[in-house]
């Protein structure tokens, strides 16, 4: 069945920059190289990528370590191959949903531009340098009842230190507990046993995900990209000494950056003060941020493949190590690309294509039944659980009883503002009066309405069953399923092909958030 759409105006939480970027572009051109809705944008992206053969032949060698000998890999040595990437966070159980979208999405382009003409291989950034575990620590998923369950994970060392969650190793991974939360399901075993081979006591974060990943997308041809790599450090490391020498110029445009962001109406996704840093330093097992004076780092340049760079210089380095195209990114990435574009014109001289990630709500039959028993739109359930209730509720209200409460409050306040029209020539006190008296009414009224909705969700029990189920499925906790769901719970529910169902899904021409029935 082919997705249904939602403009991601009508997604709560969308960013202005995020919807001007989607669907008014021109507005925010000016923040970007290239046009992503321009079909020649890809091939502008292309033209400017000056890649050494002897870049090439080192990255492909680093890769090939955690990689192996694959298509992908062969394709990349070829002199003319670009790259199309993506990335995230490498969190427990493959993070949310939105990260195997992001990697479809990838995927699914490099496809395109090869039919096309133009070699591509998809490459997954694995951000094994962030050191926020409590971002990464856990996952939620959802039991055969529907109700969402967090999962967390503890490093087996835990002392406080601030360090690059891929190498945190995990001593008793909770894949039991996941265990015992799928086994219900039709494909509840394949996806256990996915896990268990990637969650190992003893792996790392990174590893894990990785391992994880490269299980359940094995038909995409991704390439994993771990920057903690001691010889992609290496490669990336004459990127980083210029960025080092330049910093203070780097700082100050990045502050201007801010500041037309900001006075477009935009919000600027990286907060930067005077004394903030684009580095942190590697050093015994850390990640420590280096703050200094004017942003002098020049003397740190021999030291170059010890450091880490944060969010904003992090793509630049990205995209020197590879020959990037095009970045598939979510509505936080392109918000921060705005402000790395000022670091990439100095560095780099070129920038890839900013392009948005596939955007997915998955629909069960059930769940679609119930939106046409209730009158609801998907994007109607985007509301807090009590609220949901209360148009189900609404639902429940004999027609003719809903007919006699429109009427009445139609007929209560045309009658009282033909009084109020009058009272006006009359007596202005009487008519504020009036006024006052008018809302209490049709307050009273409401109030009423309300107890009768309340009392039809009270006599159907499967309703507010029902309001719960679609709740935790569609919102749960407030958040897109996208965002908060691991992908697991629903490959469990039906089967690996639903990667293949998502990839066919996939269209790059369309940036709406899309609805797919499973």
């Amino acid at each position: 069945m082919d997705p249904a759409c939602i403009r991601h105006t009508d997604v709560p939480g969308t960013t202005e920059l995020f919807a001007d970027f989607t669907y008014h572009f021109d507005r925010v051109a000016r923040f970007y190289r290239h046009n992503p809705h321009d079909p020649a944008a890809l091939s502008a992206a292309a033209a400017e990528i000056d890649y050494p053969a002897a870049r090439r032949q080192a990255m492909v060698e680093a890769l090939r370590v955690h990689n192996g000998e694959s298509e992908s890999l062969r394709r990349l040595a070829e002199p003319g191959t670009v790259a199309v990437v993506t990335g995230q966070q490498v969190g427990l159980f493959s993070g949310p949903a939105y990260t195997i979208y992001k990697a479809i999405t990838a995927a699914h382009l490099a496809r395109t531009l090869t039919r096309r003409g133009m070699p591509a291989v998809p490459v997954f950034w694995l951000a094994t340098e962030d050191h926020d575990f409590a971002e990464v620590d856990h996952a939620w998923l959802f039991d055969s009842s529907y109700q969402p369950v967090q999962l967390s994970v503890a490093p087996k060392e835990s002392n406080g230190r601030q360090r690059p969650v891929g190498g945190i190793v995990l001593d008793r991974p909770p894949v039991d507990d996941l265990a015992r939360l799928l086994a219900p399901f039709p494909h509840g075993e394949d996806v256990i046993a996915l896990v268990k081979d990637a969650y190992t006591p003893g792996a790392t974060m990174g590893a894990a995900f990785r391992a994880l990943l490269a299980k359940l997308l094995d038909k995409l041809g991704l390439l994993f990209l771990d920057p903690l790599d001691p010889q992609i450090r290496k490669i990336g490391a004459p990127l980083v000494s210029q960025a080092l020498e330049a910093a203070p110029q780097l700082k100050s445009k990045l502050l201007e950056r801010n500041h037309a962001l900001e006075s477009a109406g935009y919000h600027a996704q990286v907060h930067l003060e005077e004394k903030t840093s684009l580095f942190f330093l590697l050093e015994n097992g850390e990640r420590v941020p280096l703050r200094r004076a004017g942003s002098d780092f020049a003397d740190l340049r021999d030291r170059a493949a010890q450091i880490s760079p944060n969010a904003l210089l992090r793509p630049v380095v990205q995209d020197y190590l590879l020959p990037t195209v095009a970045y598939v990114g979510g509505p936080a990435e392109l918000a921060y690309l705005a402000q790395s574009e000022v670091i990439y014109e100095d560095l780099l001289g070129r920038m890839p294509v900013v392009t948005s990630r596939a955007s997915f709500t998955l629909l069960e039959p059930r769940a679609e039944k119930l939106l046409n028993r209730y009158h609801l739109s998907l994007a109607e359930t985007f509301i807090d659980p009590e609220h949901l209730k209360e148009k189900i509720a609404r639902a429940l209200v004999p027609e003719a009883v809903e007919r006699a409460f429109a009427d009445a409050h139609d007929g209560l306040t045309h009658n009282l503002d033909c009084l109020h029209r009058e009272l006006e020539k009359f007596d202005h006190t009487l008519a504020d009066s009036l006024s006052k008296n008018k809302a209490k009414m049709v307050y009273q009224l409401d109030k009423s309405r309300r107890k009768i909705e309340r009392e039809s969700m009270r006599r159907d029990e499967r309703a507010a069953s029902e309001a719960a189920y679609l709740a935790n499925l569609t919102f749960p906790h407030r958040h897109l399923q996208e965002r908060f769901y691991s992908i697991l719970p629903f490959i469990a529910r039906q089967g690996l092909g639903l990667i293949d169902m998502l990839l066919d899904s996939v269209s790059v021409d369309c940036p709406d958030h899309r609805v797919l029935s499973i």
